[in-house]
């Protein structure tokens, strides 16, 4: 090939820019790829990149926490689909996003994390505020990178983001050493990304697709198991229209839900530890303890066909896992190979993308459509659904709490259940709201009692389960849909561990809303302690052990120090208006809504149980 040859193929894939300082690299290569916005909180390390923000068109915005921006970072993630990008200096600062790297790894969602990292000739040799951050995320992320040659910039940041956002999602850091930052060099700007051995566009033969049908045809009790794959693949169109061919029930885990309406006849809603009855049943069956160490007694057959599509048989859904659907047969579609047999040993294992999958399935479906439509087995499930509906009610428990029982003084029907708020908050928003949530009590019943019709409507800690993550979400979520009722269902304990989020809502105008369903304990240990532990409480109250009946700490008090409003209800029949009122304000906006700590989140499966230890 001669060298002109050479020289035209190397300008049509590259493009060469004007000689530039490295952070201005860096912050224009995010610019071409499309970034809005990004979560940077600023230190020595990162400085540079900090100046060269100010004189770009992406907005930066300045959370008060590291982990906060990071957080924040995803859940602009969840609700868009396009990666997150948050930002922070070297040692402590990037060990403060390591949370949000872990559970975007955990969860599959797309982040790019970018490090100042101390001059190159101090790595290495234990200098202010140094930390081997390559090194120490290893395990968490999808790829990392470290900078060390200022040519490299354009090519890495494309790349970084195409293996964040392609295959399977997940997060990618840049680490970025401060004397790079401060190099001159003349980018050469890639057009397209090749990267040796790594293939993310994954496709089933028709060969498999075809067995799947056959074994449709076969069965008289299928079950589709769809995880969050369905939703970062941008497969729910698909699925929506293979069930509404085959009429096969829909289960979901929490990170699937809204893939699949759960207003749909064809609903299970989502199954597992915390999940319906009947999805569970529906799965692995109908079963009854006997006791006197004898197996359980079978009442109905579970699946004899479970299709389980971009899901990772999670402990939390499967329980025992040899137990789970144990007499179906299990088809999985990952475009992950390593998830296949890893927790669930599988008949038939598929590596695709999804949406492929489905679109293909779909096409097959015309050309030879299930004729049989499962009467005897959706009778079965209406008749599992009448009998074990999520279900609540006041208890005389209530009063026990302590911080209720005065003021309610003879009013315990004006208590105010979580259930019931959240009920409510679907109610005003009419189900289209995108909803975040922190981890514990307040997580499961915000994933049972709002109804999701949508994907990327529940942004959720599910994989980590990171406490503090529900409101720094929602402001990324807000940032990232303006136009969208956002809103934070939180508790008392989760809420407090990233509160100083409120001032980044407030200076940057972000109208997140927090709903804090306050218990005055960490609600789903305390469940556990019930539970197991026979009530002993093993520090989960969170209130003042001097004063019981005050409401601790006071976040009315603490929101309006940020200048965002606050008020705080205590009866039921105040709710609604309050809520509204919360709904309203084109401000970020704390609604305090005071709960009692004697509530269990139903139905609920122990740990590595199964169907049969379940409570419902």
């Amino acid at each position: 090939m001669s060298t002109t040859t050479k020289t035209k193929k190397k300008t049509e894939r590259s493009e060469i820019g004007q000689p530039m300082k490295g952070c201005d690299i860096l912050v224009e290569a995010l610019e071409r790829e499309g970034v809005e916005c990004i979560f940077a909180y600023p230190g020595g390390a990162s400085m540079e990149l900090h100046q060269s923000l100010t004189r770009s068109k992406i907005r930066t915005i300045l959370p008060r926490h590291e982990q906060g921006g990071s957080f924040a970072a995803e859940g602009y993630a969840r609700a868009t689909g396009r990666a997150g990008v948050c930002m922070a200096t070297s040692g402590p600062g990037a060990t403060n996003l390591i949370s949000a790297i872990a559970d975007a790894y955990m969860d599959s969602i797309p982040l790019v994390s970018i490090t100042g990292q101390v001059p190159q000739a101090m790595i290495g040799k234990g200098a202010f505020q140094e930390t081997d951050f390559f090194g120490m995320t290893l395990p968490i992320v999808k790829h990392s990178y470290l900078i060390t040659d200022i040519a490299d910039i354009p090519r890495i940041v494309k790349e970084a983001f195409y293996i964040a956002q392609t295959g399977r999602p997940g997060p990618v850091v840049i680490d970025f050493p401060k004397n790079i930052q401060q190099q001159k060099a003349q980018p050469i700007w890639p057009r397209t990304v090749h990267l040796r051995g790594y293939n993310p566009d994954k496709r089933a033969d028709d060969l498999a697709l075809n067995e799947i049908i056959g074994l449709i045809e076969k069965s008289e009790r299928p079950v589709l198991y769809c995880g969050g794959g369905i939703i970062s693949g941008e497969a729910t169109a698909e699925l929506r229209k293979f069930a509404a061919a085959t009429q096969i029930p829909v289960t979901t885990t929490i990170m699937g839900c809204g893939a699949f309406p759960e207003t749909d006849p064809l609903s299970l809603r989502w199954l597992g530890m915390h999940g319906t009855a009947y999805a569970n049943w529906a799965v692995s069956g109908e079963l009854k303890l006997r006791g006197n160490g004898e197996p359980p007694q079978k009442i109905h057959d579970g699946a004899d066909l479970l299709l389980a599509f971009g899901v990772r048989f999670d402990d939390r859904v499967t329980g025992k896992v040899d137990e789970f659907c144990k007499t179906g047969t299990i088809v999985h579609i990952d475009i992950d190979q390593s998830e296949h047999n890893k927790n669930r040993k599988v008949q038939l294992a598929i590596q695709s993308d999804i949406k492929y999958a489905l679109t293909r399935l779909n096409e097959m479906l015309r050309k030879r459509p299930i004729q049989k439509k499962f009467p005897a087995w959706h009778k079965q499930i209406a008749e599992w659904k009448t009998r074990a509906p999520l279900r609540y009610g006041v208890t005389d428990e209530v009063i026990r709490s302590e911080h209720m029982r005065d003021h309610l003084s003879g009013k315990e029907s004006e208590v105010i259940l979580p259930q019931y708020a959240i009920e409510l908050l679907y109610e005003l928003t009419k189900g289209d709201a995108i909803i975040a949530t922190g981890v514990g009590q307040h997580q499961m019943w915000a994933a049972q009692w709002y109804k999701y019709k949508n994907p990327r409507q529940l942004l959720t800690s599910a994989g980590l389960g990171a406490m503090g993550y529900g409101y720094p979400a929602a402001l990324g979520a807000k940032v990232a849909q303006p136009d969208k009722q956002v809103v934070d269902i939180d508790g008392d304990g989760s809420f407090l561990m990233n509160v100083q989020e409120l001032a980044t809502a407030h200076i940057e105008k972000i109208a997140a809303k927090a709903l804090i369903l306050n218990n005055q304990h960490l609600g789903m240990v305390m469940q556990w302690e019930d539970n197991f532990y026979q009530g002993n409480r093993g520090h989960t109250y969170l209130g003042d052990p001097e004063n019981r009946k005050q409401i601790y700490p006071d976040y009315i008090a603490m929101a309006k120090s940020f200048n965002v409003p606050a008020e705080r209800v205590m009866f039921k029949k105040d709710l609604r208006a309050a809520m509204q009122r919360m709904l309203d304000s084109k401000e970020p906006y704390l609604l305090d809504v005071i709960t009692p700590y004697t509530e269990h989140v139903l139905p609920f499966i122990k740990a590595g149980g199964t169907v049969a230890d379940m409570i419902y």
